[in-house]
């Protein structure tokens, strides 16, 4: 049975990057929101905090936790601005998190001189065109299988590098304060044990870091459900009509119950396929499930928080608004809400 128990030590994280939340990021995300700024004081004090390195041991320069409490503090990033929560985890889990478990510093035979040599595009790509960006992961066909498949690696590039170029960012619907690029490269050359891992299981562990940043971008929509609860609550105790405040009236009353048992059951889901992987289990049904029920959540609280809000949900100053923009991503980005439908059937034999 699931124990959704927090220990002393995750609780104390959790209220301190509750704190900062409140405290440092929420009162500067509607500028940077509106200005499409990326948040670099923002990034320097959850780096400060040591965030970025929550989840990799000591040895490394991290602080020696794992994948569950770097969720939690996504989760409470997201509660208040949703760009300062994808910036953690894409800089964790899709950044770091493949040179943690596939990077090695033992491999030494290599050709005098080989390099890799670099030429194509990608797409839609996190924390890559920042002044404190310094690599970016590549995954590239680096030849072909027996079976006359492709052989997928993949590739360390070091920023800046000639050749590479982190093309203007995306004029976005939401997540305005994130900072998200497409990438050409032209002839980049790296040295060849810049290569992450083993040759030909780029694609591979590709998917397992997918598996994974499921669960940590669950916990973000999670945050972003509960943060539309919050705000929601707040708005119906003080917003008054006819003589009591809104939320006397049964039919906002129920909205919010609503949005609670949806955002309650959004944080058991990944808390469950965090569990199961921290403990070696397969997880990838329940990455799916938990990626599914709370992205849906927080789109669906969204709706709940800006209808409650009425005109003032619609002004982008008011959290719920910005919510409302950023969570349609969180049913598509690391994986559709139709793929994580096609998972859980497949896991369960259909």
């Amino acid at each position: 049975m699931l124990d959704t128990r927090l220990s002393d030590e995750q609780l104390h994280l959790k209220k301190t990057v509750e704190e900062f939340a409140r405290e440092v990021v929420a009162p500067v995300s509607y500028q940077h929101d509106r200005d499409k700024t990326f948040p670099y004081e923002v990034v320097r004090g959850m780096a400060d905090m040591g965030l970025f390195g929550l989840p990799f041991p000591e040895e490394y320069g991290g602080m020696g936790g794992d994948y569950f409490v770097l969720c939690l503090a996504i989760e409470e990033l997201g509660r208040v601005d949703q760009s300062v929560a994808i910036t953690l985890e894409a800089g964790c889990s899709l950044g770091a998190m493949p040179i943690h478990w596939f990077g090695t510093t033992k491999t030494t035979a290599r050709l005098e001189d080989g390099q890799w040599v670099i030429n194509g595009s990608k797409a839609f790509i996190t924390n890559s065109g920042t002044d404190i960006t310094r690599l970016v992961t590549v995954t590239a066909v680096t030849g072909q299988l027996p079976d006359g498949k492709k052989e997928i690696s993949s590739i360390l590039v070091p920023v800046p590098t000639p050749g590479f170029t982190a093309e203007p960012a995306y004029d976005k619907v939401g997540w305005h304060a994130s900072d998200t690029h497409p990438l050409s490269f032209d002839d980049v050359r790296v040295p060849e044990e810049n290569q992450l891992g083993e040759r030909g299981r780029g694609y591979a562990n590709f998917l397992r870091i997918l598996d994974e940043g499921r669960i940590a971008i669950a916990a973000l929509a999670t945050g972003a459900a509960q943060g539309c609860v919050d705000e929601s609550v707040r708005y119906a105790r003080e917003r008054e009509a006819f003589g009591r405040p809104i939320g006397a009236n049964q039919a906002i009353a129920f909205k919010i119950a609503r949005m609670e048992a949806r955002a309650m059951a959004a944080r058991a889901a990944y808390y469950d396929a965090a569990a199961k992987m921290l403990a070696g289990l397969p997880f990838k049904k329940e990455a799916a499930v938990a990626k599914l029920v709370a992205g849906e959540a927080a789109m669906d609280n969204a709706r709940d928080a800006t209808q409650i809000h009425g005109g003032y949900g619609f002004m982008n100053e008011y959290l719920v608004s910005r919510h409302y923009r950023d969570s349609k991503i969180l049913e598509v980005g690391e994986g559709t809400t139709e793929v994580q439908l096609m998972l859980i059937a497949r896991e369960l034999g259909l």
